[in-house]
């Protein structure tokens, strides 16, 4: 069988998540006519969750970008503001720390699967096909020739004017690649954490509500491993567990009843009264990893483009792998206006060229966020730090600390944020350590010095 659309405007978006649903969606918008492919079943009437990554964060870069498509005020309906991070000490002690100075700056929890699912009836409603139990088992990249198989085995054939490989970290279209990667140079790697991580989760109370705060991530950070929990629309929280895989607070060292028992009592003990499901939970829900992948190019083919996880998969630790490919669709969609109609060839270059060193920067920054979160939190000269940057982001409106610039900035590429966000953090640790607190410095003169700091980089925001 051989599905066919009008030459020029033929494009095939293998994979169906967050990002190739947006693609496909902002494509049909702009005159093209896609088609969706997915290997999973339709996730409105079937639970595919099997306990990995239900709940995501949702901030200023993907909400642009869901703003691009018209989407961004139903996506907030569906969303829980979290305004910080609630952190819990072993003694069950709380402290709040803010994500920002500015009362309005706070990032949001989202169902992946009630948002994917919004954009499926986005896409339906524009006429877009949407094909599901579709695995792509061959993709010439050249050629634009797929091949898939569904789930009775039936073979069918699809040819694009351009392809789009938004088929996550595991991407088959990324693998074509590698096949020719002799001819294409084409460069990979995959770089995992000695961490894994396993889901849980935190009922409602008896009385439908909140068993914890729902306006914050928690965090019970814990050195060497942590576990964090967000909030969800039915009033319970996804909790995720980061672990070892080895060593004494690792996972191949608990595997009993009594090990998880033990484990959360040592470790969690204010979290344990709420996770009634804790054993049944942790038996049950796999332990996965944790990776970053990199390679170039993304233009594979004189017809496909990478995008998304297929070309950029990071560790979950800013809250920015589904922020980060929503803005991939935002950068394409503006390369796409330099140039003429289907012009795929020029666009998929010129795209790669603008973007790569973006993906980079937000794959360093969540690798370094994710020791910022389950040790540094607690480190009194960080604490005084952040203390440092919430009030100079409360009065002084030009000032952002490297979360802000990463995080609600959004038209600051993610490479700027770095770069800017690394020097304020070498010079603001460098003045607590000098000064013993955040209260002993001047604060006029630490903003001058980080505004001087800013026109040494030639970076204007």
């Amino acid at each position: 069988m051989l599905f066919m659309s009008n030459k020029g405007k033929n494009v095939a978006v293998v994979g169906a998540g967050l990002c190739g649903s947006l693609l496909a969606l902002r494509l049909k918008q702009l005159g093209y006519k896609p088609v969706l492919f997915e290997k999973r079943p339709d996730m409105r009437s079937a639970d595919i969750s099997a306990g990995r990554s239900i709940n995501l964060a949702l901030s200023n870069r993907g909400l642009k970008a869901l703003d691009l498509v018209g989407l961004s005020e139903k996506a907030r309906t569906i969303t829980l503001p979290m305004k910080g991070r609630l952190l819990h000490d072993r003694e069950g002690n709380l402290r709040m720390s803010p994500y920002s100075g500015r009362p309005n700056d706070y990032i949001n929890s989202i169902s992946r699967g009630d948002l994917n699912s919004i954009l499926y009836d986005a896409a339906e409603a524009e006429g877009i096909p949407i094909h599901f139990n579709m695995s792509c088992i061959s993709s010439d990249p050249d050629s634009g020739e797929l091949k898939f198989q569904d789930h009775s085995k039936n073979i069918q054939n699809f040819k694009a004017d351009a392809v789009f490989g938004a088929d996550g970290a595991g991407s088959v279209i990324r693998q074509a690649a590698m096949k020719k990667s002799s001819l294409l140079r084409f460069n990979f790697s995959q770089q995992y954490l000695t961490h894994g991580y396993k889901e849980l989760s935190i009922p409602a109370s008896e009385n439908h509500d909140f068993r914890i705060a729902s306006d914050a991530l928690h965090i019970w950070p814990r050195k060497t491993f942590m576990m964090i929990g967000l909030p969800n629309l039915d009033k319970t929280f996804t909790i995720t567990l980061f672990l070892p895989y080895t060593g004494e607070d690792g996972f191949d060292n608990i595997r009993t009843d009594a090990d998880i028992t033990r484990y959360f009592q040592k470790w969690f003990p204010d979290a344990m009264p709420h996770m009634p499901k804790l054993l049944e939970e942790y038996r049950t829900n796999p332990t996965s990893s944790l990776g970053t992948i990199r390679c170039y190019p993304w233009k594979t083919g004189a017809k496909t483009l990478l995008i998304g996880d297929a070309a950029h998969a990071i560790v979950p630790f800013y809250g920015q792998g589904m922020n980060c490919a929503f803005e991939d669709v935002v950068v394409l969609d503006k390369v796409m206006k330099n140039f003429e109609f289907g012009d795929w060839g020029n666009i998929f270059e010129a795209f790669q060229i603008i973007r790569k060193k973006d993906a980079d920067a937000i794959a360093d920054l969540a690798l370094d966020n994710f020791i910022e979160m389950r040790d540094k939190v607690d480190d009194p000269v960080f604490a005084e730090k952040r203390k440092l940057e919430m009030k100079l982001e409360n009065k002084y409106q030009d000032y952002y600390s490297k979360y802000s610039l990463v995080t609600f900035k959004e038209d600051l590429p993610y490479s700027a944020a770095l770069k800017l966000g690394r020097a304020q953090d070498e010079l603001l640790l460098q003045k607590i350590k000098e000064k013993g607190s955040a209260d002993q410095i001047d604060e006029l003169k630490i903003l001058q010095e980080l505004m001087d700091l800013r026109t040494k980089l030639e970076i204007s925001i």
